[in-house]
């Protein structure tokens, strides 16, 4: 990596961190603001919700295109500003039509703003550094959800709406803090990226062409599976499980979430160093097993008599053990992501995981709320133990697929050549074929 390129990186991950920062001000707080402060009811809060959720499904299928084909930089400046616009309306808005409207644009906003920084991280990065540069956005962006949710508590008071307007002013400033941060980096043109990493150059671009990619489609449905079973439940289904069958105090899911985020902060470059040079594959695949045990630990939480402390703790634990997957997710995922894109398609293919992740995440919390609002705790435990089994058996048949390079970038080195995993036929017509050997330390 270059000197500018460094450089480069440092200040997409600042911008970012400070993003995420200001949205710690605003995120615990969403449901509470509309529904009891601006008096608008608990239907309209969950309306709003959804409306932000279907605001980022309307544009991430066309936002990778566009990366594409004029660069990630103006996409983000736009998503910037478009989230400054949404988050300040947000604490202006008084009727119900205001704030749907100042939500839709603040979900549309933070939508292409992902995909935009994912791309920039790539174009800023080479194979052997991108899983750290993925991991850092990862780390950065939980402490500032982290301390940016702990200074708005301290500020925010129910019963003055100004207070809530002061909190959505802060993450507003924050989103232009992004955009003038991003507006001063200077991007590589993509023509200079390390192309070694990528699947190859295709015919045409867009979605006909990235779903041609089997690797990439598996690691669509892979990521659906992981995001549907832990981000898209602990506003949900193990909320609820928590309070009504582990029987904890709404003070005591504050700190098992808490718990969630000091495991990311505390373990994640402890974990990275771990997994570097192992096979990205073989992590995603021990993330399942964690989680596996999570969700067990969860299970047995409501079925521990008479010591409602150790329920607790357990729960507490869960969410802990979550955090430790995530963990080793940041530094495999996303960098894999980028790795399968050919250097030209990078935005749609960060755009085209983006969305898969907002299905799961739309997904996740209707399935997760429904069977907590019948009472089929057993059956949710069950389902997400299967889930998180299912990431491992599905980490394990993409490793199949993946080559040498993608699947463990890090032990690529000059030495003993080894061929190229053989493609299938069908894969031909929609990835070219490496010519180049493929070689791994000794």
């Amino acid at each position: 990596m270059t000197t500018a390129m460094g450089a480069a990186l440092r200040r997409i991950q600042l911008g970012n961190a400070l993003s995420a920062f200001g949205n710690g001000f605003t995120v615990p707080f969403l449901f509470v603001y509309v529904a009891q402060v601006r008096d608008l009811g608990a239907s309209t809060a969950g309306m709003v919700l959804a409306v932000f959720a279907v605001a980022a499904l309307a544009v991430l299928p066309f936002t990778g295109r566009v990366i594409d084909r004029r660069g990630p930089l103006p996409v983000a400046l736009v998503g910037a500003v478009a989230s400054a616009f949404g988050s300040m309306g947000l604490g202006l808005a008084s009727d119900e039509a205001s704030v749907i409207a100042a939500v839709a644009l603040l979900g549309a906003g933070i939508a292409v703003i992902q995909p935009a920084l994912a791309t920039m991280i790539v174009w800023c990065s080479t194979t052997a550094t991108r899983s750290r540069a993925f991991a850092t956005q990862f780390f950065l962006n939980n402490l500032g959800l982290g301390v940016g949710g702990l200074l708005g508590g301290l500020l925010v008071d129910a019963s003055d709406p100004s207070s809530f307007v002061r909190l959505f002013a802060i993450e507003s400033v924050m989103f232009l803090v992004l955009g003038a941060a991003v507006a001063t980096v200077r991007l590589p043109k993509v023509s200079k990226l390390d192309p070694a990493s990528a699947v190859g150059k295709q015919a045409g671009g867009g979605w006909r062409a990235m779903l041609r990619n089997r690797a990439m489609v598996q690691l669509c449905v892979l990521g659906f599976v992981l995001f549907f079973a832990c981000y898209g439940q602990f506003e949900s289904g193990l909320a609820a499980f928590a309070v009504e069958v582990t029987r904890i105090s709404p003070a005591m899911l504050g700190a098992a979430l808490a718990a969630n985020t000091a495991a990311i902060v505390l373990a994640q470059f402890v974990v990275l160093r771990l997994v570097e040079g192992r096979r990205r594959s073989r992590v995603i695949a021990l993330t399942g097993l964690v989680w596996t045990v999570a969700w067990l630990v969860a299970g047995a939480s409501g079925l521990v008599p008479g010591s409602q402390a150790v329920a607790t703790g357990a729960i507490i634990s869960a969410y802990a053990l979550f955090g430790l997957g995530e963990a080793m997710l940041s530094p495999t995922v996303a960098p894999l992501v980028a790795d399968l894109a050919p250097p030209t398609q990078v935005g749609q293919y960060n755009s085209g995981f983006a969305l898969v992740k907002q299905l799961a995440l739309a997904v996740g919390p209707a399935v997760g709320g429904l069977m907590a609002a019948s009472g089929m705790y057993v059956a949710y435990i069950a389902m997400l133990v299967g889930c998180s089994l299912g990431i491992s058996v599905l980490a394990l048949r993409l490793g199949r697929r993946l080559t040498a390079r993608q699947d463990n970038p890090l032990r690529t080195a000059p030495g003993a050549a080894v061929p190229a995993q053989r493609r299938e036929p069908a894969e031909r017509g929609s990835q070219a074929e490496s010519t180049e050997p493929v070689t791994t330390a000794a």
